[in-house]
């Protein structure tokens, strides 16, 4: 029988079939070519779900950080996110984005019409692709990043943000104790609208402090919890 390695000797190049049950000898051009096939497809499959949905920057694909925790939230969970802001809120002036990841609800946010973000990351190679997809889509001007923990920027912060985006790692248990931090800062006010994604494996409380759920709907793998400040007596 002959080995592989003298056929190739004899055949250099070729593509060879032998009377022996399956056995088919590829080319190297025929391997290379299904490699960059299954590279451009894996690459396509990453981009799509991973783009501006509506506004200004639609349609701008956003970069991914890869080998971390962080989780894309899907265009379904995107889109009910700003439906749902849509239909409660007028204001859009001033945006915090906990737990940011990539950008995409923050730039999101942007692209449809809000003044400023804040982006909060703790993961630096996170925070510089959330920097590359600002200069991307062009928003860079209306956004400052804080490469820190949510739990830090929670107690340096001093503004009253009119949107609070929460988009936590969904194996993280300590999300309510977060919410609970935020529901005592000053952060969130009276007029403020708190959006939190979970895991329906994870149910959150009605209330945390003075902030009241006032709406919660479920999409596939995902739950959006809404909760607004309860208004004083």
């Amino acid at each position: 029988m002959l080995s592989r390695s003298s056929i190739d000797d004899e055949l250099p190049g070729a593509v060879s079939v032998f009377p022996l049950p399956r056995l088919t000898i590829f080319s190297p051009a025929i391997i290379l070519n299904r490699s960059a096939f299954k590279r451009r497809i894996s690459r396509n499959s990453n981009e799509s779900g991973m783009r501006v949905i509506a506004g200004q920057a639609k349609g701008h694909q956003l970069k991914f950080p890869k080998g971390t925790d962080t989780r894309p939230a899907t265009d379904l969970v995107k889109g009910a996110i700003f439906s749902i802001l849509e239909n409660m809120t007028g204001d859009w002036s001033l945006v915090l984005d906990l737990f940011s990841g990539s950008g995409a609800l923050g730039i999101e946010a942007l692209s449809r019409g809000a003044g400023w973000v804040d982006f909060v990351e703790r993961e630096p190679k996170c925070c510089a692709i959330i920097k590359q997809n600002l200069e991307k889509t062009g928003l860079a001007g209306q956004a400052h990043i804080y490469c820190c923990s949510v739990n830090r920027a929670i107690s340096f912060l001093d503004k009253e943000y009119s949107i609070i985006l929460m988009d936590p790692p969904y194996a993280d248990k300590s999300i309510g104790k977060v919410i609970e931090q935020l529901a005592s800062s000053r952060l969130a006010g009276e007029s403020s609208t708190v959006v939190v994604t979970h895991s329906p494996r994870l149910a959150l409380s009605t209330s945390y402090g003075s902030l009241q759920m006032v709406k919660e709907h479920r999409h596939g793998d995902s739950c959006i919890a809404v909760y607004v400040k309860e208004a004083l007596p």
